[in-house]
């Protein structure tokens, strides 16, 4: 037995030893793990410790193709051939060439915001400091070329704001204060912090200023690479050289800058350290901006005369003339050979590039999560929707042109029709009179809730997709906060129109009914704003939803319970009367008033009482609690329709596939010949 246990000693003191080996080496791989993980946060988010530090970083980028099968299928457009290049770190890089040459395309395929489509076909290669992007979390800022906010906030609240929904909350209050003051005076926008960014309806600040902000909120997560499409577009000169001089200046304390501009003055070209020129998808030339560029031309026997704009030169070089077929086949010629000299020029520099492929497989998933630090893992729920329903809640209260305008229809509206229906009595026609009054006052409440939300909403969609791309709140805060935040504003007017024109109309005198008059007609405009976001989620532009929504709502006044009777509806649109908010909201508007009433009569078939002209409407069985849990049923189902078409039509951005073998073997024997 003691034998036993002595030879089982070493076995068992083997056991253990690998045993702790073991935990000992699990327990370093989860440190590594961890230390990797946590390495990655630190440099992906923004922290109190790292806030406003740049991560300098060389884009790279080889092989990028980029076509576009046309509608009927039969033809490919190539948007990108082949595109190979470099933007370095601390450097300013212009993407030029004429309109359709790919400028845009290119800057958006970089920055991983190009639109996914079915027909758009995307490959190549992307590294970040030589090495595949997915083993970079570098952060990525995209300047747009049209610049949207919310009208309403100052320069001040809005960059305050997106440091609230970007930044680590473990910032102080005064730590977050003063990081925005210092953008404000990077980006010369001190004299303006407190004006109203404005809109058409309101004057704000000026259009250099506005795209100023726009790079502003960029910068909040202190991004290392910064993309500009065209940001000099509607700019006036002076304008256009303070942009272009706020870009360079960022690319001067270490971001990565590159901008797609079409033909800039003399002034600002002379601020671009690196440029690429495209034609036609083909690259023309890529490499330094001023003198080198000019030198490589004029080697080619296209020599830029003097005191003439080198960005000119260059535009005028590589279009292609239309007017006349020589002219064509001259500038086509002339296009041809410079895209093959640049080639041919380049290719070893390209080949190395390509080569290097077998490193890159699977590397570039563009998802527009990746732009920048994001607002998600850093704040909660709550504390998203208590930011969003104070914007909402200034957006909403500081619009004094269109509640002016809301207010001044209502009151107007109200004075109208209680003139026309001016204290109606209780003769035979005043039935017919009494119900004509409550539809009026059912479709004007409904069409004026619908046509201000589907004038609205599809612009501040477009500042919410944004902000949705770069994961800075979650969908249902900013939902349920403009709903909260627009009752009090949304309410008053339906209650202006009811004070005004149920005493004019002489309308049924008890307290109670005027009350729940009141209270039938607000929550028909809830339900027909909530309706209009639903409109606003589907139709991609403002002019397209305020042709949609009108129409859809004819529909449900045409099944209002008042041209159709309800019980003579055919068949087939028996449905459309249900989810009618004009339907329910006529029939509690018609409980409400005729419930009670008694009517002149001089004949036997003359209708006595009130509940008789509901029999005749097929009212008579329902009540007005009925009618307003409907109501609002249809107003929580347009408000979900409203969250699920958003959450569908989340912008989504084309994958970099990588090109096939047969197509990579061939451009790298073609580079290497």
């Amino acid at each position: 037995m003691g034998g036993g246990l002595g030879n089982a000693g070493p076995v068992l003191g083997a056991l253990t030893a690998a045993l702790l080996l073991a935990l000992s080496r699990k327990k370093k791989k989860v440190k590594e793990e961890e230390a990797v993980v946590a390495e990655a946060e630190e440099d992906y988010y923004v922290s109190a410790d790292t806030v406003g530090a740049v991560k300098p970083v060389d884009l790279q980028w080889s092989n990028l193709s980029c076509s576009l099968l046309e509608k009927h299928g039969k033809h490919v457009k190539y948007l990108l051939n082949n595109v190979s290049g470099e933007a370095k770190a601390g450097h300013l890089l212009a993407i030029m060439g004429p309109s359709g040459s790919g400028k845009t395309t290119l800057l958006n395929v970089l920055a991983g915001q190009l639109n996914a489509s079915p027909r758009i076909t995307l490959s190549g290669y992307l590294y970040i400091n030589g090495k595949p992007l997915v083993s970079s979390t570098h952060k990525v800022a995209y300047v747009r070329q049209d610049d949207l906010f919310f009208s309403q906030l100052t320069v001040r609240e809005t960059l305050s704001l997106a440091s609230e929904l970007q930044l680590s909350s473990s910032l102080s209050h005064e730590e977050r204060k003063q990081y925005v003051d210092n953008i404000l005076y990077r980006l010369g926008l001190v004299s303006c912090a407190e004006s109203r960014v404005g809109d058409a309806k309101v004057r704000g600040i000026s259009g250099g200023e506005k795209k100023r902000l726009s790079i502003a909120c960029e910068l909040i997560a202190s991004p290392s690479v910064i993309f500009a499409d065209e940001p000099t577009t509607g700019l006036d000169a002076f304008q256009a050289e303070r942009v272009m001089e706020t870009l360079q200046n960022l690319a001067i304390d270490g971001h990565t800058v590159v901008c797609s501009i079409h033909q800039p003055r003399g002034s600002i070209y002379a601020k671009f350290d690196d440029l690429i020129l495209l034609a036609e998808g083909s690259l023309v030339y890529a490499g330094q901006a001023q003198d080198q560029a000019l030198s490589y031309f004029s080697k080619l026997g296209h020599p830029c005369p003097q005191h003439v704009n080198p960005a000119e030169f260059f535009a005028d070089i590589i279009s292609v003339d239309y007017s006349s077929p020589d002219n064509e086949s001259k500038t086509r010629k002339r296009l041809d050979s410079l895209v093959e000299a640049f080639r041919k020029q380049s290719s070893e520099v390209l080949s190395d590039v390509s080569i290097q492929k077998q490193d890159a497989i699977g590397v570039f998933k563009p998802s527009g999560r990746r732009a920048i630090a994001t607002g998600s893992k850093k704040i909660g729920w709550w504390k998203q929707f208590r930011l969003l329903l104070k914007r909402a809640w200034l957006q909403t209260t500081r619009d004094g042109p269109t509640n002016k305008v809301r207010a001044n229809m209502s009151i107007s509206s109200a004075i109208i029709f209680g003139s026309i229906f001016w204290r109606m009595g209780f003769l035979q026609t005043a039935i017919q009179d009494r119900m004509g009054l409550l539809q009026v006052a059912a479709i004007n409440t409904a069409m004026a809730a619908l046509t201000k939300t589907v004038n609205v909403f599809p612009k501040e969609r477009q500042v919410v997709d944004r902000e949705r791309a770069k994961n800075s709140y979650a969908l249902g805060p900013y939902l349920l906060s403009k709903l909260i935040a627009e009752i009090p504003v949304g309410a008053s007017f339906p209650l202006m129109f009811g004070t005004i024109l149920y005493p004019m109309a002489g309308l049924n005198t008890a307290l109670t009914r005027f009350g729940q008059f009141c209270g039938v007609i607000t929550m028909e405009a809830f339900a027909a704003s909530a309706m209009g976001l639903t409109v606003g989620a589907m139709a991609p532009t403002t002019e397209a939803a305020m042709a949609l929504g009108p129409s859809l709502m004819t529909v449900f006044i045409v099944f209002g319970g008042y041209y159709v009777n309800s019980e003579n509806t055919p068949a087939f649109f028996r449905w459309i009367p249900r989810v009618s908010l004009i339907r329910w909201a006529f029939q509690a508007l018609c409980l409400n008033e005729f419930r009670g009433l008694k009517f002149e009569h001089q004949n036997s078939y003359d209708l006595q009482t009130g509940e008789q002209a509901l029999e005749r409407m097929s009212f008579g069985k329902s009540t007005i609690k009925e009618a307003i849990i409907q109501e609002g049923r249809i107003l929580l189902f347009w408000y979900w329709m409203s969250y699920v078409l958003l959450k569908r039509n989340k912008p989504k951005f084309q994958k970099l596939e990588l090109p096939s073998p047969n197509e990579s073997s061939v451009k790298i024997e073609e580079l290497n010949e």
